[in-house]
């Protein structure tokens, strides 16, 4: 049985109404495209509600076959590929 106890509400939110797939990838579920698909709201961004225990947390979006950085959150960090990921800090 999942637990939520200590865990944060995050929305993570894209706006692209163009896109036809968007998945929200991290290591809060180990970079895997499959485990959060994120939804297209009536006014065309995406969205995705997650629950995440305090900490600091490396992500990207995965649009339609592309990686891209969070363009409404301005905190990033270099990857190992010579690229930047997001970063979203969960407070307790």
């Amino acid at each position: 049985m999942a637990t939520t106890k200590g865990k944060k509400r995050v929305t993570f939110l894209l706006d692209d109404p163009n896109a036809w797939q968007v998945a929200v990838c991290g290591d809060f579920n180990d970079w895997e495209i499959e485990k959060h698909p994120m939804q297209k709201t009536e006014d065309g961004r995406w969205r995705k509600i997650m629950m995440l225990a305090p900490g600091r947390y490396e992500y990207k979006f995965y649009v339609d076959t592309e990686w891209r950085c969070d363009p409404a959150n301005p905190s990033r960090c270099a990857n190992m590929f010579g690229t930047a990921n997001s970063v979203v800090f969960v407070k307790p």
